[in-house]
Formats: structure tokens, sequence, C-alpha cells
């Protein structure tokens, strides 16, 4: 049998294929939808995206992450979440259907009741994937989930693509995220053997429902935390901001998420597989945590850094007011998933309790936080918003604590040789690759730089993560080929 730790080996391993691969996807897709659309239908398409993630919160309800949590999870367990998901997607869309009007009056743009009424659809659609998503990620079935992942993204980003090049606009992001909604939902749900079932028992939902409300509660604060300054700027700032806003914030996502989301994959399965045993806990979390330093601090200062060639060259000057924008929201988003070792850990103690209010207590002081600089415009406000979320990482330390005996010494020690080589490294790429003309020539100094300064870095200061890294990499590539030999 596989050990916990190949098991988390060969998870982060497809994780980061799976997350990797559709970053550079949905990275293709972004340039030539940026390209061919304008801001404004960033914008538009920005304003509801808040109604579509707290309506999804709702209809998950926690229960994805309930039932990961259960040890052995039966089919009546599945089969009542399932039925449950189901029946609150369609409710939640008969109910914004009807309240589109007032989300268009209350921004302004009459136009968005139909294309909230279109766009909502996502919500019955992704009902059906809300148990095989459990039900994957419960076994770390991860290589199928990747394979499936590429082929529905390349299906929805072309089809996203013809519509704009038919000049379909902002229907073209809506369309787009329906088709990939849609196929993703129903391909899990064949990659699963679990069939839903007419003796519909919400028994199983009851029983989950005192840990799962507070999952439930903390991810729309998160959903709102993560949404909050779109509404804020589609409320005071005109639809053209908003879009050059929705620009840097979706790139800054999409590599922030690619580090976040490898580690969301692997890293609640396997502390609820050590549950009771501290100090492995302890071992992971801080393993974990190095893992994500390791690889965020530098593409998320790296990312900033190169900004300004990356939007002029790869989606066009018309898009330019979106840089500063984005080189600011890189620093909320090399510490975002920093968090997510301690969060999942939190969670995988069943204290759910502690993970809701941590995160309502974010949101509540980061609202504020945040309009304290709204007469100081939309740069000033964002910078506020950033320093916020790196400064809120000693928090969930200090609720980390309460599980396991993560000092702050710790979570320093983890970070910051990570934290201050990336820094470095970037720094000297800028000024260096800033001597040379022509963007693009700069843009690939920067990077190429940066990455050999890096990697030269970490050997000399011997990190162990890298070593670890490599060896697997090194060790899945000759078990590769051992078997091609052997097939001969």
């Amino acid at each position: 049998m596989s050990t916990l730790k190949e098991k988390t080996a060969s998870g982060l391993f497809w994780a980061a294929m799976n997350n990797g691969s559709m970053q550079i996807l949905n990275a293709v897709i972004g340039i030539f939808l940026a390209r061919l659309l304008d801001p404004a239908d960033y914008g538009l398409v920005g304003m509801i995206t808040i109604f579509t993630a707290i309506a999804g919160c709702l209809q998950d309800s926690g229960f994805t992450t309930a039932l990961i949590n259960l040890k052995e999870p039966e089919h009546k367990d599945y089969n009542s979440v399932f039925w449950f998901s189901l029946l609150m997607g369609c409710s939640l869309y008969l109910l914004l259907f009807f309240c589109a009007p007032l989300i268009a009056e209350f921004y302004h743009q009459e136009k968005l009741t139909l294309l909230c009424r279109i766009a909502f659809l996502s919500l019955p659609l992704s009902a059906f994937g809300i148990v095989p998503q459990a039900y994957l990620s419960k076994r770390l079935i991860i290589k199928p989930v990747t394979i499936q992942r590429i082929v529905v993204l390349t299906i929805s980003g072309i089809t996203g693509i013809t519509l704009a090049l038919k000049g379909m606009g902002y229907w073209a992001l809506i369309v787009q995220q329906l088709v990939y909604t849609g196929l993703q939902s129903f391909g899990k749900y064949f990659l699963m053997p679990f069939r839903p079932t007419l003796d519909i028992d919400f028994t199983p939902v009851k029983r989950m429902f005192d840990f799962s409300s507070k999952i439930l509660i903390t991810n729309i604060i998160s959903q709102v935390s993560q949404n909050i300054l779109t509404v804020i700027f589609g409320r005071i700032f005109p639809v053209k901001t908003v879009g050059n806003f929705t620009q840097g914030w979706k790139w800054n996502n999409m590599a922030s998420g690619f580090v976040s989301g490898m580690l969301a994959q692997v890293a609640q399965p396997v502390f609820v597989s050590i549950q009771n045993e501290e100090d492995r806990q302890l071992h992971i979390l801080r393993k974990m945590t190095r893992f994500t330093a390791f690889l965020a601090f530098p593409a998320m200062f790296g990312l900033a850094i190169i900004a300004p060639e990356f939007i002029v060259l790869l989606i066009s000057d018309k898009w330019i007011d979106s840089v500063p924008i984005l080189q600011i929201l890189c620093i909320s988003g090399a510490f975002i998933p920093i968090y997510l070792p301690m969060q999942q850990l939190i969670v995988s103690q069943g204290r759910s309790d502690i993970f809701m209010w941590a995160n309502i207590a974010q949101i509540a002081i980061q609202i504020g936080v945040i309009l304290i600089f709204a007469q100081q415009g939309i740069i000033a406000m964002v910078t506020a918003y950033s320093a916020f979320i790196a400064l809120w990482t000693i928090v969930w330390q200090f609720f980390t604590k309460k599980i396991v005996d993560y000092r702050f010494l710790d979570l320093l020690k983890d970070l910051l040789p990570f934290l201050l080589s990336a820094l470095a490294v970037c720094a000297i790429a800028y000024i260096v690759a800033s001597l040379l003309p022509g963007m693009l020539l700069r843009m690939v100094a920067k990077i190429v730089i940066a990455v050999i300064l890096y990697a030269i870095v970490m050997q000399i200061a011997g990190a162990q993560v890298m070593k670890e890294c490599l060896g697997y990499l090194l060790h899945k590539k000759g078990k590769k080929s051992t078997e091609s030999g052997l097939g001969q």
C-alpha cells in the first residue's frame, strides 16, 4: 500500500499538473478574449460575480467539506447531499431570476437584467457537480479530473472566443462560463460510480449540518471578501474602471490559484487521515507551508515585475490602467495560498467554528479598512486591501496554534527565507532587465534572470523543499523509463 507521503506527493504532482495546465489554458483563452473584448464587457460580468458566488455557497452549504471529513461516507450520505444541492440550486435560480431587475437598478445598468437571468443558469448546472467533487477529492482521484478539466476548458474557451469574434461582447463571457460549468459538472458525475436514487432521505444532511453550516457561513464570508471590491467599485466607479480592476484581479487569481488550488485538492484529506497525531500534523503543516512559500512568493512577485510588459504585449495597451492594480494585488496573491494549509488543518479537526469566526472577523475588518480609503481612489483602496491580507496571516497562525503548537516564530522561519529570497531576485531581475530595449526582450529577461537566480539561491541555501520536489520528479521520470524498458 502507498504510504501517506507517497499519496501526498502523487496528489500534489497531479494537482500541480491539473492547476498548471488549467492556468496555462486560462491564460491563453484570457489573452484572446481580452484582446477581442472591452473593459466595459468585463466590468458588467464582474458586477454580478458575487451573486453567483454566494448562491453557489448556499447550494453547496458546506456539504462538500463535510463529506470529505467523514471517515467512511456511505451512499445515503452522498444521495442526501445530491438531492439537497439540486433542489437548492433550482430554488436559488428562481429567486435570482426575479431579483435581476433589482440588481440592474443597484448598479444603474439596465442591461444587467437579461444578463443575470442567463448567467445564473450556472447554478442548477453546477449542482450536479457538488457530490462528484466531494467523492473524487475524498479519494484523491486527481489524474482523471485533470484530463477532464483540460478538455472542458478547451471546449468552453473555443466557444467563448468564437462568440467574441462574432461581436457578441459580454455574452461571450457568459456563454463560455455556462458551457464550462455544465460540462465540468456532468463530466465529474460520470467519473464516479455513485448514482443518485429516489429513496430521498435528508437525515444525513441534518446530521452533518452542525459542521457544514459553519463551513457555509465561512464560504459566504470568503466569497464576499473576494468580491467586495468589485461590488464597491461597481457602485462608485465607471464600468471601464471596474473592468480594469476585474482584469487585474483575474490574472492575480490565476497565478495565486495555481498554488492554492493545488494544495486545496490534497491538504484536507491528508490532515483528516492523521486527525489524532498532533506531531505528524505539525510536521506536515510546516512542510506544506514551506512548499507554498517556495512557490507563491517568486510566482507572485515575478508576475508583479513583468506586469507592464505582460499586459501590453499580450492583451494590448487598452488595458494599461490595469497594470498598477495587478502589481498591488500580487502582494495579497502571494499570501492567500499561505492561509490554506492552516485553514485545512483547522477544518480537518472539526473546528469549523474557529474557521468561521476567523473569516467573519477578516471580512468585517477588511471592509472597514477598504472604505476608509474610498476617497483616495481605487489604487489606495486596492493597496489597503493587499496590505491587510498579508498581515492577516498572523491571525491564522494564532488560530492554528489552538490546534497544534505552531508558534509565530515557526511561521517566520517557514516564510521569511522564501519571501526575502524572492524579493531580492525579483528586484535584481527588474533592475538588470530595465536596461534592455524592447518590451518583449525585457519581459523574457526578467523571467529568465529571476528563475535562474532563485534556483541558485535555493541551492546555496540548501532548501529541502526544492530537493524533495526535484527528487520526486526525477524518481517519477526514472520509474517511467524503467517501465518503458520493461515493456520493450
